[in-house]
């Protein structure tokens, strides 16, 4: 079983919409590896047609630094998964990840994502074929939920990746059903992690840097991965307590790496309120009358201005 890329316990999630290259080279640059041990990208939604080597380049960005980035594909069609699997070996990605959680009616639509949490035999043929296409060359993750109305199966999800030939399984302490809501039960993780030998990482439920290690000790998952709670506080990894100053530093640099890759303004501002809706970070937004402000802001220079002044303000003793 090839070696896992990681090189700290905390991990970076995939998230549709949030994790492109441009959000997850402003966040790796904030951290050391020991610090944040990897990323993903956005998944790849794999139907009939295979992603050539060209294009799951484009999803992963160019490589800056040292902390491992993979390459996530969510689907079910599995000579198509396959040859895909064999593109992502003919790029810098450092492992490959299968998305079994996702839980928008689109993926059950498409029999994809959460959809095989109903399918544990397929879920296992699913990760065993990747994991041939990969030929040991690069390992194979499975991301799954606890289950999909209820957590029952969690156990016989967990032994379905792992005999697939998973070299790690992260489990989202969520079930479908439940989607993201404030529903959270570690203790899904933990009979994971004793029903398996290979490694689990915990997700759900993550909300400072303090829970990162608590899950560990809670659960006895060996590493874990952070989604939203990144968006609120992305230096949420490292727990380093940042400035105002730096937290809009962070939100112009991503403008800017935004409009590099040619977004407009239209994206530039929705993506940066995507992260203001939550954001927590550095004292920035200490009055929820500034958030509701910003988030009417459309145009993303007078946003970037209006956080900048905020972040002055908050400099002066």
């Amino acid at each position: 079983m090839p070696r896992l890329p990681f090189t700290a316990p905390w991990l970076l999630a995939p998230m549709e919409g949030v994790t492109d290259p441009c959000f997850r080279a402003v966040l790796l640059a904030l951290h050391r590896p020991e610090d944040l041990g990897g990323a993903c990208t956005e998944f790849l939604r794999v139907v009939d047609h295979p992603y050539r080597p060209g294009q799951v380049r484009k999803h992963l960005g160019p490589k800056t630094g040292s902390i491992p980035v993979g390459v996530q594909l969510m689907g079910s069609h599995e000579s198509a998964l396959a040859a895909t699997a064999e593109s992502v070996l003919q790029t810098d990605a450092a492992f490959l990840d299968l998305n079994f959680g996702c839980p928008t009616k689109g993926a059950l639509k498409g029999c994809a994502g959460s959809a095989l949490l109903r399918e544990p035999k397929r879920l296992e043929s699913i990760v065993r074929t990747c994991v041939e296409a990969c030929g040991g060359d690069l390992p194979v993750t499975a991301k799954i939920r606890a289950g999909f109305d209820d957590a029952e199966s969690v156990e016989e999800l967990a032994r379905a990746a792992e005999a697939g030939g998973a070299s790690l399984l992260t489990v989202h302490c969520r079930t479908r059903s439940e989607h993201y809501t404030d529903q959270v039960d570690w203790t899904r993780i933990t009979r994971a992690v004793e029903a398996v030998e290979i490694p689990v990482c915990g997700n759900g439920g993550v909300l400072v840097h303090e829970d990162l290690e608590r899950m560990r000790e809670v659960t006895g998952c060996l590493f874990v991965m952070v989604g939203h709670a990144a968006l609120a506080d992305p230096w949420i990894f490292s727990g380093q307590e940042v400035t105002a100053q730096a937290a809009a530093e962070f939100l112009h640099e991503y403008s800017l790496a935004l409009e590099s890759a040619g977004a407009g303004p239209r994206k530039r501002a929705a993506r940066l309120k995507q992260l203001l809706k939550v954001w927590s970070a550095g004292g920035l937004i200490s009055d929820e009358a500034d958030r509701k402000s910003w988030m009417a802001e459309r145009e993303p220079e007078r946003l970037l201005a209006a956080m900048e002044a905020r972040a002055h303000a908050e400099a002066i003793p």
